[in-house]
């Protein structure tokens, strides 16, 4: 492998980079009908589910344990991948980088890792197929990878303040959080904060235009959660979105979730996190729950537009 490739920036930092005050969203205006029917999918699996969705042109909005603290998993793989790309944005790495990936970088057997599987020695990638393996596959060495490529958890909690979303933790890497059962809750989030991340990469607050646009495109192309906030949404429905799944231990799963954006028929767009926590719930049972949600948030927020009779001109909501 020829090392001479590998380009990993040394003393680069987000934290130059000074905090922009961002725009005033649209006030939210709490639906609390559909946080009770919210409420009532919920309660029908075992384990703590946070959710919140907004409805980003609206401020339509609906919580569950706004402020409780839930795992990430492999969700916490889209700020990395932000971070990246913010370097990418103001010059410090270029996406067409080549980057030397070596069995040291691999997580370890039972992570899911297509690079690892593939190439056992080890393989060099750019940074923007390295993103593609991490963001839309959801592998972790490729995660790590670009972990190392922004300056380690802490370069990237200052990236994270910059935009303003102060309550999303990136504490460690994929290594480390398959050493020790632990170890998932320490990389947390609370529903509000997810939704917050998902509205400011919409907005176009937190990365360039083209970087945007770039990783909308993954998170659309994600292989990963088809049965989760897709599973019960029309066929066709666009959903950018990120997973993440963690490890069953006596019978209990620390995670499953899945946080995405969802564009309704007539353009508006639906940010909404899921997070299942500590469920006895098998996996379907979980994946169902989260897409019953995602379903009720939909039936709730979309409308579509009848063609006007003469002289007439109306909306039809379907509830």
């Amino acid at each position: 492998m020829d090392q001479a490739q590998t380009v990993r920036p040394e003393g680069t930092s987000n934290s130059a980079v000074t905090p922009t005050p961002l725009p005033t969203p649209v006030p939210e205006k709490i639906d609390i009908d559909l946080e009770y029917e919210l409420k009532s999918i919920a309660d029908g699996v075992e384990g703590e589910i946070g959710i919140g969705a907004v409805l980003l042109e609206t401020g339509d909005a609906a919580y569950r344990w706004r402020e409780g603290r839930f795992p990430m998993q492999s969700v916490y793989k889209l700020p990395i991948a932000m971070a990246v790309l913010k370097m990418v944005d103001d010059g410090k790495v270029r996406l067409d980088q080549q980057v030397a990936i070596t069995p040291d970088d691999f997580v370890r057997p039972g992570f899911h890792s297509p690079i690892r599987n593939a190439n056992p020695k080890g393989i060099v990638l750019s940074v923007s197929e390295i993103m593609r393996f991490s963001v839309s596959e959801s592998d972790g060495t490729a995660s790590d990878v670009l972990l190392d490529l922004a300056g380690g958890p802490a370069e990237v909690q200052k990236y994270l303040g910059s935009i303003g979303v102060t309550d999303l933790k990136v504490a460690n890497s994929e290594k480390e959080i398959s050493r020790d059962w632990d170890t998932q809750y320490r990389n947390s989030s609370t529903p509000e904060a997810a939704v917050k991340l998902l509205r400011v990469l919409h907005e176009r607050l937190a990365l360039s235009e083209a970087s945007t646009v770039y990783l909308l495109g993954l998170m659309t192309e994600t292989e990963t959660g088809r049965n989760r906030l897709k599973g019960k949404l029309p066929d066709g429905t666009v959903v950018a979105h990120k997973t993440g799944t963690g490890g069953t231990e006596k019978g209990i799963t620390g995670a499953t979730n899945d946080i995405g954006i969802i564009t309704l028929p007539d353009g508006r767009h639906i940010a909404i996190a899921v997070f299942v926590k500590d469920s006895a719930a098998d996996s379907p049972t979980r994946e169902s729950v989260i897409a019953d949600i995602a379903k009720a948030v939909w039936d709730k927020w979309v409308f579509t537009v009848e063609t006007p009779r003469r002289g007439e001109e109306r909306e039809i909501f379907h509830r």
